[in-house]
């Protein structure tokens, strides 16, 4: 195939190069800003894309983000390209001060009051719920009966307080990126066309000289 790696990963390089990319996440967050100031797109309608991108990173869909991004850019006539970009304001280094931010909220807009010594620790709810859904999913096959506690609690304590807390800092994050990126993308897509613009009236002056020197 002409698109198949020459070099194969294994599956714990995949891991690692997803958590750190080569050249580090500096080299990303370059690449990402240059790819959306070269959109062919008015600024406007790039920043409303980041903006769906940044804001889908403080729901809890994983997995689902770069659908919901397009979707959302979609609906608010964002840039879809640019959408997909701002997905990657969540990363490794950001996902937990977002959960942190976005669980924290939801819970003081919900009024939740969690005790650790009830339903134990984050990482333990995360746990009680995976074994419930390995549980359930054997249960499909065998007389085994489903379990549900520990899903219902990872949903009352977890993933419902984090999909309504991260709507606000979400709103607030890709507000914040939409009124930084238009002036930004704007200039550099105003330098590009002054570049251009001398790029062919340069051009033109050399063409002119040569069709000068031939007819002299």
């Amino acid at each position: 195939m002409v698109f198949k790696r020459r070099d194969k990963r294994s599956i714990w390089q995949a891991v690692i190069q997803a958590l750190w990319p080569r050249g580090g996440w500096a080299r990303a967050a370059r690449y990402v800003h240059h790819r959306l100031n070269r959109l062919p797109d008015p600024p406007e309608r790039i920043a409303r894309g980041i903006f769906a991108g940044v804001f889908v990173t403080f729901t809890p869909f994983y997995g689902l983000h770069f659908f919901i991004a397009m979707f959302l850019a979609w609906v608010l006539r964002g840039n879809v390209i640019a959408s997909l970009l701002g997905t990657f304001f969540g990363n490794p280094l950001t996902y937990v001060p977002i959960g942190v931010i976005s669980m924290t909220t939801g819970y003081w807009m919900l009024g939740i009051e969690t005790d650790p010594a009830q339903h134990g620790t984050l990482g333990h709810k995360f746990m009680r719920a995976g074994d419930d859904l390995w549980d359930n999913f054997v249960a499909l096959f065998t007389p085994a009966e489903p379990h549900w506690d520990g899903l219902q609690i990872f949903y009352d304590e977890v993933f419902y307080p984090y999909m309504v807390g991260g709507v606000v800092p979400g709103i607030v994050a890709g507000l914040i990126c939409y009124y930084v990126s238009v002036p930004v993308i704007r200039a550099y897509q105003n330098r590009r066309k002054g570049a251009l613009v001398a790029r062919l009236a340069a051009l033109k002056t050399k063409k002119g000289g040569r069709e000068r020197e031939d007819t002299g």
